[in-house]
């Protein structure tokens, strides 16, 4: 969205947290966008280490202790009011990062439980199933959250916390939230004895079998990160 103007559906001027002219936030304002800023800089160096490691029994529970803490930063940003950015434009902060390089690492460390498929809106009736790739959802998760840090680092805290929240409900957190889902489902096939299962949930039980599966402490995580 860089040096474009943004969508009149996108911004919701009628409520009581918009931006002063000179991008002047509150405390409360600045805590949470610190806040978030620490976990998406956390998720963001763990996935590209996850994404460097050779340890496929690790790999489904880091990628799950992960993706719940950004979305623990995500549902701070969906309860608040909606951020107002102070430009009309947004301001330029180079280009994106490009995350082909590690969307294909993952895609490879996560043969066998990569693919899945989701219910699009659980509102809509009849329900519409789509399939996805966890690969490709948390590379595009990255790219979105990154995005608004970099607005963060330039010093522009209200464009950054505009842009988290608003890519959070229109894009990462529905992406985040089903990556989530399969990824419990993971742990959950590794875990359970299932008796009665038909060919494709036989298939994905086979899958999280071949991953060897290790059971990690809470606070057992990639180097250079920490929980927030």
């Amino acid at each position: 969205m860089t040096d474009a103007t943004r969508s009149g559906d996108a911004i919701h001027p009628d409520n009581g947290v918009s931006a002063a002219s000179d991008d002047v936030v509150s405390s409360e304002l600045e805590d949470l966008a610190q806040g978030v800023a620490d976990q998406v800089e956390s998720f963001l160096l763990a996935l590209r280490e996850i994404s460097r490691s050779d340890d496929r029994g690790s790999l489904v529970p880091l990628l799950l202790l992960e993706v719940s803490q950004l979305l623990l930063a995500g549902a701070r940003l969906g309860v608040q009011t909606d951020f107002v950015p102070s430009d009309e434009y947004e301001p330029d902060v180079g280009r994106d990062l490009d995350l082909d390089a590690m969307r294909e690492r993952l895609t490879v460390l996560l043969e066998g439980v990569d693919d899945f498929t989701e219910v699009f809106d659980p509102y809509i009736d009849p329900p519409e199933l789509v399939s996805s790739r966890l690969s490709d959802d948390l590379a595009d998760i990255a790219a979105n959250v990154a995005h608004g840090l970099r607005h963060y680092r330039a010093g522009s805290v209200q464009e950054a916390l505009w842009w988290w929240q608003f890519s959070y409900v229109s894009s990462w957190g529905t992406e985040a939230s089903a990556s989530l889902r399969a990824l419990q489902s993971v742990i959950a096939h590794d875990r359970l004895d299932a008796t009665e299962i038909g060919e494709v949930e036989a298939s994905q039980l086979a899958a999280a079998d071949e991953l060897e599966l290790d059971h990690l402490d809470p606070y057992d995580r990639p180097a250079d990160t920490t929980i927030r």
